[in-house]
């Protein structure tokens, strides 16, 4: 048995070592003395200076900040509209179809979606003059592959919810959207901020829908690190990512004891709520 645990955790530390050795490279470079790559000639902060000099990154950052956090908020309330309906009406014409829209960007390549929407936007522009392509197309091909993305983690969450506390709720007389905002929404707070997160990730990394659906003035950041590593990758470039996997090992952490720390309050809530229970 001992054999195969260290066989198995051999195998484990060498996964998380090539996931990892490549980021921790990249952060150790973005502090490298020379342009090339991979030739370290000493330790400077001077692309770290030379970062807050460079506009088209800062525009870039800041067009895909403001679409991922527009992005994310649409499709988690789109997500829990979508999730909410197919796990309380089991039966409505159409369910299937329904089912079967919301999920499909989950396995569809972003190719065909982003070629599909690129078509789209371009027939209503011809015909109607709007949108024209820019902020607005790349949030909604955001939004269309988020929500899918949402409706699954929060569809989750409502499945495993007890239909005891709903049914309980509505024979104390609330109404349906009393029983939402007062029993359902309380418990999946963690799932909608979970959603909420993945689908910001997507959002502010995404290059394919992107590429796509900007139009002349906006470039997104991965839009721009794309088109610079094709001819040749910039220290600058290796600072962005250090400062992006900084912001978002800060996240995970913030998120993560967030989480923890109202699964701990739910579990006391609920252990009152018996003991009270029991006592009457």
């Amino acid at each position: 048995m001992n054999a195969y645990r260290w066989f198995g955790r051999g195998w484990l530390s060498l996964g998380y070592l090539f996931l990892y050795i490549p980021i921790l490279m990249l952060i150790v470079f973005s502090f490298n003395n020379s342009r090339q790559d991979m030739v370290w000639s000493g330790f400077t902060l001077h692309w770290y200076s030379a970062l807050a000099d460079d506009q088209e990154i800062i525009s870039g950052f800041l067009l895909s900040l403001k679409i991922a956090l527009m992005a994310a908020t649409a499709s988690v309330i789109l997500g829990t509209f979508a999730a909410f309906s197919l796990n309380n009406y089991r039966r409505f014409p159409g369910r299937a179809l329904f089912k079967g829209m919301v999920s499909s960007p989950l396995v569809m390549p972003e190719v065909i979606i982003g070629l599909s929407l690129l078509l789209m936007f371009v027939s209503f522009e011809k015909m109607f003059g709007f949108p024209q392509r820019g902020l607005m197309t790349i949030l909604f091909g955001h939004t269309v592959l988020g929500m899918a993305y949402a409706t699954v983690v929060i569809e989750s969450r409502l499945a495993e919810m007890s239909k005891s506390l709903s049914e309980a709720a509505m024979d104390l007389g609330c109404k349906p959207f009393q029983v939402f905002t007062l029993v359902t929404f309380p418990n999946i707070t963690q799932a909608l901020a979970s959603a909420w997160l993945l689908t910001f990730t997507l959002s502010l990394d995404d290059v394919v829908l992107s590429a796509f659906l900007t139009g002349p003035g906006y470039s997104t950041m991965p839009i721009v690190i794309f088109s610079r590593a094709r001819l040749g990758l910039d220290p600058r470039v290796n600072v962005v990512a250090a400062l992006t996997i900084l912001v978002v090992t800060i996240g995970v952490i913030l998120s993560s004891w967030y989480i923890v720390r109202a699964e701990r309050l739910r579990q006391k809530q609920i252990s009152a709520a018996f003991q009270a229970e029991a006592l009457h």
